[in-house]
């Protein structure tokens, strides 16, 4: 559910805000409206700047988690000392990073050349002894010795698959042209560069120490980056507030909780000199939304976030639509031994995780346990039929069986979207507004009890397309999805809408229940890899063909190559499915559901001014 929200206008003075807002910091409980802040050139810097602290803390944290980093190191004085040595250790490793690269580089190509002293090529050219380095194809340097040219001597230095390399030299001034790329040797050979590479490397290594120090301070730096947090609140209060009295008196636009909005008010009470006005939130406010849920609920506002939050005044679908995501994951995996491996996943998270992450684990905890029971169900362990060893249990025939399923299962998640439709519609705009929706309605819920229960074997005493009661819900539908439309309109033109709304809704709805076959789809095509991994590894591997009386240590390497074919060919099947499972559902929810239950999106979440490095 939505929580309630309360609008307070507030009055004061200008001199008054920085202490206000710091109270407000406080107390953690009251939104401001900054909406439509444009930041300046001197906010932006602190934009810049808390990014750049939070990259680093996020740096810094990837480290403490890594070999390098030393448990033991001291703390700095202050967050600021921390981060200013973590930018200047930061910068000079990747100028070290960027030199070892162009070293390594410059290393490589003159490894062909060995070792040489460029003193000593130098000493020869000052005696009159021209040394020149050149490059060519295997075939242009035998060219060259086959044609001698009189006082210049040919020596080859090295040479690789493609190329040769090497030397001319003359004893005069002249200039000789020789067929190939002239190179020129730097200051130092290969063995010269690779102990520069590793004195590099031993001063890159040093700066660990810095970084150990900055990861054991960062949340020193993270109460920085909190303190410019705040003050970029401040500018922004400041700067979205509204002026008035030649800039002596701010008006502020806020939001509370209603549970919590007595602790605001006390608060308020507290400044003589500030003027409030507080009433409760309605649809037409651009209030922002907290989500209040339960704790099993509270697992699928994750997913509801990737979307948007629902409008403020309507209804929050996270309790409706999260067993239906469930249920689908667990079809769309469709196997008890890949539901048991995400489980194994989602246990080490919640343990190993970290806070961060418990929300992931859960819902991960939640959707496995699902697969775990339906992949049972659908007699599927890794692709290994359960039945075989549990003869007597009745499973469900999923490929036979569930094309049906997935479309009925459609058809109730749109019904409960209409549902939900209709009672919102009616709370905010009346019951006659519903009329047309509840039409669609009756016709769907009437067709699907009296035609699709009949498929599945559960067809209701005494109601089938053949009995009075179908007929007259049939006639009731159409009269308030093509008469009754919109009452307060001319009955002829609701007729004309209400058929073209017909033709829409017919192809909309069909189109959305057919979305649903997806289940079935992916649900089947993980099934179907799995046992062809298995037969694969049965097949290549020789397990399948073993003769009966094999001796044990017969089974040895088939059995290393099987399991080496299995564990690939399921973790590529697994890693797959379970995108699919997370994303196809996540799919039918925001689209078919969302649209059939008239979801409309909030503009923002409930985000009350706080302290920021607590």
């Amino acid at each position: 559910m939505i929580s309630k929200m309360i609008r307070y206008d507030i009055v004061l003075f200008a001199g008054e805000q920085e202490r206000f807002v710091n109270e407000l910091r406080e107390l953690g409980l009251v939104d401001i409206t900054t909406t439509g802040w444009e930041p300046s050139e001197g906010d932006r810097a602190i934009l810049l700047e808390i990014e750049s602290i939070n990259k680093a803390i996020e740096t810094l944290s990837s480290f403490a988690s890594s070999s390098e980093y030393n448990a033991s190191a001291m703390v700095y004085a202050s967050g600021e000392e921390a981060y200013d040595s973590y930018k200047e250790a930061y910068a000079q490793r990747q100028r070290i990073s960027q030199e070892i690269a162009r070293l390594e580089k410059q290393a490589e190509e003159i490894e062909p050349w060995g070792r040489f002293s460029i003193e000593d090529v130098e000493r020869l050219a000052a005696r009159g002894v021209n040394m020149r380095f050149f490059v060519a194809q295997p075939a242009v340097y035998e060219r060259l010795l086959e044609e001698p040219i009189d006082g210049v001597t040919v020596s080859e230095i090295g040479r690789s698959q493609s190329f040769v390399y090497f030397a001319v030299i003359t004893t005069d001034a002249a200039s000789v042209a020789i067929d190939g790329q002239e190179v020129r040797l730097p200051a130092m050979d290969s063995e010269a560069l690779r102990a520069e590479i590793k004195r590099l490397e031993a001063e890159d290594k040093a700066l660990n120490e810095v970084f150990s120090r900055a990861a054991a301070s960062r949340d020193m730096i993270a109460q920085e980056c909190g303190k410019l947090k705040e003050q970029l609140q401040g500018l922004m209060v400041n700067a979205t507030a509204q002026h008035e009295a030649d800039g002596n008196l701010l008006i502020l636009e806020g939001w509370a909780e209603a549970d919590t909005a007595d602790k605001v008010d006390a608060l308020l009470s507290t400044y003589p000199n500030l003027v409030y006005d507080r009433r409760d939130a309605t649809i037409d406010d651009i209030a922002p939304v907290k989500l209040k849920n339960n704790k099993f609920a509270q697992l699928f506002e994750l997913i509801g976030a990737m979307y948007a939050l629902p409008k403020y005044g309507t209804f929050d679908l996270t309790a409706i639509f999260g067993p239906f995501y469930m249920l689908f994951f667990a079809i769309c995996l469709c196997d008890a031994g890949y539901g048991l491996v995400l489980l194994l996943v989602g246990l080490m998270l919640l343990k190993k995780g970290g806070k961060g992450m418990r929300q992931a684990a859960l819902l991960s905890i939640v959707c496995a346990s699902a697969t775990v029971c339906f992949g049972f169900y659908a007699n599927s362990f890794f692709g290994v039929a359960i039945s075989d060893f549990a003869p007597v249990i009745k499973f469900l025939d999923f490929q036979n069986q569930f094309f049906s399923i997935s479309l009925a299962i459609g058809v109730v998640q749109i019904l409960v979207g209409m549902a939900i439709n209709i009672v919102m519609k009616a709370k905010l705009f009346g019951f006659t507004s519903t009329f047309g929706l509840l039409g669609w309605f009756i016709i769907l819920l009437t067709g699907s009890l009296a035609v699709g229960l009949p498929v599945f074997g559960l067809a209701i005493p005494g109601f089938d397309t053949s009995s009075p009661v179908f007929y007259v819900l049939m006639g009731i539908g159409a009269l308030l999805m093509i008469v009754l439309n919109n009452v307060k309109r001319n009955p002829l033109i609701n007729i004309g809408a209400g058929l073209w709304d017909t033709y829409n809704n017919i192809t909309g709805l069909l189109s959305d229940v057919l979305s649903y076959i997806r289940l079935f789809a992916i649900g089947l095509s993980g099934g179907v890899l799995a046992q062809v991994f298995n037969s694969l590894a049965m097949g290549l591997s020789g397990m399948g063909d073993m003769a009966p009386g094999t001796p044990w240590y017969g089974y040895i390497v088939p059995a290393i190559a099987a399991s080496i074919i299995l564990l690939i060919g399921h973790g590529i099947n697994l890693f797959m499915s379970a995108i699919s499972s997370f994303v196809h559902p996540m799919r039918l929810t925001f689209v078919e559901f969302y649209k059939n239950a008239g979801f409309e999106m909030g503009q923002r979440a409930f985000d009350p001014v706080r302290k920021m490095n607590k």
